[in-house]
């Protein structure tokens, strides 16, 4: 008998069909298509009040209505524009950590993972490989507000991998952090972000987040807007 087994599609990432926003008539976001890969980062670069961070409300189904906006959102082959925040499984990282304050170390990351992932000690060993793998083992039971901002940071990323997204936005995720610390950051949430092929926007001002990322960068807030190549 002929075995008829149908390879699985591959993934395809994080595709923008057609976006774009305005405000009051005012266009913040050209109509855009793009394709972001499995383990790319595509950065989006323009000054303050250009639409970025609107752009990224827009992907994840928190955009504020006062916006005028169209254009669809799939991730790996599924439309998801109409569906609700909970359900598009999209990750975001903001520029405060966002820690929960009377919450332990260990209890916001449990607070991330999935119901469908069943058994105390099953969630439980996630949180601690988690903790591991960013460096901070043994620190579960400690106040967030103990940790540097480094650590927060780590801890931010890993809550947002526990939750199992099929893309990630990052939101100015680095702009506060100390100069020396942003380096090790950026590779630290970059390498985290490939090794698990995840489809990955960035937005940002600053050029070294763009270089950082080695991926395509699209500039906004110019009439020229449009998506190029790799960082310089």
């Amino acid at each position: 008998m002929t075995d008829r087994r149908v390879a699985a599609a591959p993934r395809v990432g994080l595709e923008l069909k057609r976006v774009r926003i305005a405000l009051n008539g005012t266009e913040l976001i050209p109509e855009t298509s793009l394709t972001v890969r499995p383990g790319e980062v595509v950065t989006v670069m323009g000054p303050s009040g250009s639409g970025k961070s609107s752009l990224l409300a827009y992907l994840c189904g928190t955009l504020a209505r006062v916006f005028q906006a169209g254009g669809e959102v799939w991730i790996n082959g599924v439309d998801v524009t109409r569906l609700p925040v909970e359900r598009r499984q999209i990750g975001i990282l903001f520029q405060d950590d966002l820690l929960f304050p009377h919450m332990t170390v260990g209890e916001n990351l449990l607070f991330a993972i999935p119901h469908s992932v069943d058994g105390r000690r099953r969630r439980r060993s996630l949180m601690q490989q988690a903790l591991a793998e960013a460096g901070l083992a043994g620190t579960e039971e400690r106040d967030p507000a103990t940790l540097s901002g480094g650590q927060r940071a780590r801890v931010a990323l890993m809550r947002t991998l526990l939750a199992q997204p099929r893309a990630v936005l990052l939101d100015e995720p680095f702009s506060k952090l100390d100069e020396d610390l942003k380096a090790s950051i950026r590779s630290f949430v970059f390498d985290h972000i490939r090794a698990q092929g995840l489809p990955t926007l960035m937005v940002t001002h600053a050029a070294e987040d763009a270089q950082a990322a080695r991926g395509p960068v699209m500039q906004v807030g110019r009439p020229e807007s449009r998506t190029k190549g790799s960082a310089p």
